[in-house]
């Protein structure tokens, strides 16, 4: 059975840092960035309605991959739109009554965009490598045209020999800040219903199209080793 809850007492609890210095792999920001993205889409709605109530929105980023050896950041993502609209069930031509219903509808996008990287440069990509060796081979040679001291000296082509090296590159992420979405939508093709009684400045629409400059603040981190100095005058069992 529930009931408030009442206020709970703590104590606090000394932290224990690492006091002799440690080399960490930590994420470091390797840049910070505001991208402006423009979104054009036509929105369809399952049926007529008369007006737009209200329209959340929230930002979703699928993909934020910077190619290395590059500068170049490819985004894609949807604004998912949730969008409160009135009906009409009813009307004369004084008034109209209908239901409030809503309608989610994803709007895509994707772009690119030149990062500079205001932090740190990211780490230069180790690729992999293949060596390919050969053993030395003596072999007789017999023949009308070979004496018999004659031998051919190669190397074996009996045998692939190679030794391959695989380097584990640490891929750059991302991480959102904020987001800021700047939005005009325009409702298309409103026309006079045919059947019943409306008010003479009432129309319905099916279609909206939405026009959005979306501006997305987000951080570019590499997972990278950092050495972190020891505590002057300090100990670990200090804090013990």
């Amino acid at each position: 059975m529930g009931g408030t809850a009442p206020d709970c007492g703590n104590i606090p609890v000394a932290i224990t840092p690492l006091a002799t210095g440690a080399v960490a792999k930590i994420p470091v920001v390797l840049a910070e960035l505001t991208v402006q993205i423009n979104v054009n889409s036509i929105i369809t709605l399952p049926e007529p309605a008369i007006e737009i109530k209200d329209i959340k929105k929230h930002l979703k980023i699928t993909q934020c991959l910077l190619i290395q050896d590059t500068n170049m950041l490819f985004i894609k993502g949807f604004i998912r739109k949730n969008i409160q609209y009135a009906t009409a069930k009813c009307s004369t031509n004084e008034g109209i009554c209908g239901d409030i219903k809503h309608c989610t509808v994803d709007a895509p996008f994707s772009c690119t965009t030149p990062v500079i990287f205001n932090g740190i440069d990211p780490l230069p990509i180790v690729p992999s490598e293949a060596t390919e060796f050969r053993y030395f081979r003596k072999q007789d040679l017999k023949g009308p045209d070979f004496a018999e001291k004659d031998h051919l000296l190669s190397s074996d082509l009996s045998e692939f020999n190679q030794i391959s090296t695989e380097y584990f590159n640490e891929l750059p992420f991302c991480e959102l800040i904020s987001s800021r979405i700047v939005e005009f939508d325009e409702l298309l093709n409103r026309t006079q219903p045919i059947k019943g009684e409306f008010p003479f400045e009432e129309k319905c629409f099916k279609k909206i199209e939405e026009k959005a400059v979306v501006y997305l603040t987000l951080k570019i981190l590499q997972k990278r080793q950092v050495a972190v100095p020891a505590l002057d005058g300090l100990r670990d069992d200090d804090y013990c």
